[in-house]
């Protein structure tokens, strides 16, 4: 059972030394490095706060290698229960300290040796059980639930108070543990699947060793899950994943009782009956138990949820937004991370990177976007996690409506059944306006110049109409080698339209390196002036243009029409 992939936070290149030592430990983990103060980097950012609060958002277990207090400050706003945190370090950025700062129930203390180990160095461990007893008993490990966490914290207590402890079941975690055991001591760990009342005196500690076999037909699934359990005297927390027909994945009603139970939902082939589908599925020895509306399988041993059945596919497709790792919402950043397979045109997929080892690119030319999208839902449809990546947003003359169409001709189950999700991204035209002020700041329309989808005289038109409309206009893919006259036509059409001193602002590659911004009017715009990493915003006859301080101008379309209202 996989823990979450940390991720290592340098400051500057005088732990990157360090910071690679720690990622032979987690092969996984990107080092996310400054940008301008690291070389070398798997990932770049721009503000530590911002990218400290996001990761610890998302759950991310946290290792930062700078000084514990600058942790602490940036995090201290999010700080919620203790059970709730991901694990958070602090490390010297020579290696010579480790210190566990949050989620001692979530595994901090247990990565700080491993990475004090790795480091040759002793991991700075304060919590009074850990250094009493050698272990956290709040913390089982994966594949164990803890019973209730206040009544442990009074047992710890307790047991830092000099109380003896007797073992109860089969916990060999605790083998190398420094606990004073007693075989007749008042309190006791007991470990098992079997449903009991919480008493001061022991620490329950379930197995997550049930399989629950589910339908949707049931009235409230959850409880209905809950009622069989009580049953047959099984532990809700013993409860390892729900298992349901694969004609059952989109079904909102399983998804919605597995997340009120707070486990994975697991699918297998319909057909056999219930008892098969769950010995198929469980590759352990098991009991069948239950009654007529649910039936569940109980092993001998903790499960892996992700070794029975498979999951429900996902297929997110993704805007990066114009290019700059600050301008990729959260959303985007969690859905890479967690991704088996990256889709899309070579230059965006490595726009999304880097990678981890285990994550598979599939790189295609920026014409084969249905036969991506058709690649994608076969990914997703064998359970895997797929991420089809666009440049700016999905939905914007991208990879969305693509996909779609994909589905829409499908007649293929498997396909539909797929979880599909569009994640936005920052789209060019607004990035380049937010960079020249707000030209689009009213009305505007965004047109396409290119023709391989539409034919020229839909554009013209649209671009007629536009123009009469007075529109500010943005134009994606505005020129070409292929074809360069349709930009010195497009530009006739909209000077019928407007006033020669019709502002106009070039953005090329806003939100990457070497990006340029040119402000001009519709007189002066000439073709030559463009490319195809140009976007091209041409403003309204209220558009207006005035001198920023430090140098170039303001560019602004204002919200109101006509004459300016009175304030």
């Amino acid at each position: 059972m996989s823990r979450p992939v940390p991720a290592i936070v340098i400051l500057g290149n005088g732990s990157l030394a360090t910071a690679r030592k720690i990622q032979q430990v987690y092969p996984g983990a990107l080092i996310h490095g400054l940008a301008e103060r690291v070389d070398g980097a798997d990932r770049v950012y721009r503000e530590f706060g911002v990218t400290l609060r996001e990761l610890y958002q998302q759950d991310t277990p946290i290792i930062a290698l700078c000084a514990a207090g600058i942790v602490i400050r940036t995090l201290a706003p999010l700080l919620l229960e203790k059970g709730a945190e991901p694990p958070v370090l602090a490390v010297a950025e020579d290696g010579s300290a480790v210190v566990p700062l949050l989620g001692g129930l979530g595994g901090v203390n247990v990565m700080a040796r491993e990475i004090a180990a790795a480091l040759d160095v002793a991991a700075a461990i304060t919590t009074s059980g850990e250094l009493r007893f050698g272990t956290c008993l709040l913390n089982p490990p994966s594949g164990y639930a803890l019973g209730d966490l206040e009544l442990g914290k009074r047992f710890v207590s307790d047991l830092l108070a000099g109380e003896a402890v007797r073992i109860e079941g089969a916990a060999p975690w605790l083998a190398q543990a420094q606990l004073p055991e007693d075989a007749q001591a008042r309190l006791a760990v007991h470990v098992g699947h079997a449903e009991r009342e919480p008493a001061p005196n022991e620490l329950l500690i379930y197995p997550r060793n049930v399989v629950v076999a589910v339908d949707a037909g049931l009235e409230d699934v959850a409880s209905a899950v809950r009622e069989a359990l009580h049953q047959a005297k099984v532990a809700v927390q013993s409860l390892s994943c729900l298992l349901a027909a694969d004609s059952e994945m989109a079904n909102p009603t399983l998804r919605e009782a597995a997340l009120e139970l707070g486990v994975p939902l697991r699918f297998t082939s319909a057909g056999a009956d219930v008892g098969t589908r769950l010995r198929t599925a469980i590759d352990h020895p098991v009991s069948i138990l239950g009654n007529d509306t649910v039936v569940m399988a109980v092993a001998e041993q903790p499960l892996d949820p992700l070794q029975i059945g498979r999951p429900r596919g996902r297929l997110a497709v993704i805007g990066l937004g114009p290019g700059a790792a600050e301008l990729m919402v959260p959303a985007v950043k969690a859905e890479l991370s967690r991704a088996n397979d990256i889709l899309g045109y070579e230059t965006y997929v490595r726009m999304a990177g880097p990678f981890r080892a285990d994550q598979v690119q599939h790189c295609t030319d920026n014409r084969e976007e249905m036969q991506r999208a058709r690649h994608a839902f076969e990914l997703a449809a064998q359970g895997r996690s797929v991420v089809v990546v666009s440049s700016g947003d999905p939905g914007v003359f991208a990879m969305a409506a693509a996909v779609l169409e994909a589905l829409h001709e499908s007649t293929d189950a498997r396909w539909h059944n797929v979880d599909l999700e569009m994640l936005p991204g920052v789209s060019a035209s607004l990035a380049t306006a937010a960079q020249a002020g707000a030209p689009l700041g009213h009305d505007f329309c965004v047109l396409s110049l290119s023709d391989n989808l539409k034919p020229w005289s839909i554009i013209e038109k649209r671009l007629d109409l536009a123009a009469q409309a007075d529109l500010a206009l943005a134009f994606y893919n505005p020129i070409s080698r292929s074809r360069p006259w349709q930009l010195g036509l497009a530009i006739e059409i909209v000077a019928r339209h407007r006033l020669p001193e019709t502002p106009v602002v070039l953005g090329r590659d806003i939100g990457r390196p070497g990006q340029t911004l040119r402000v001009t009017n519709l007189g002066a715009l000439t073709p030559d002036q463009v490319d195809m990493r140009t976007m091209v915003l041409i403003g309204s006859s209220t558009t207006c243009v005035f001198p920023r301080v430090e140098g170039g101008e303001w560019v602004y379309t204002p919200r109101w029409y006509g004459e300016k209202p009175t304030s």
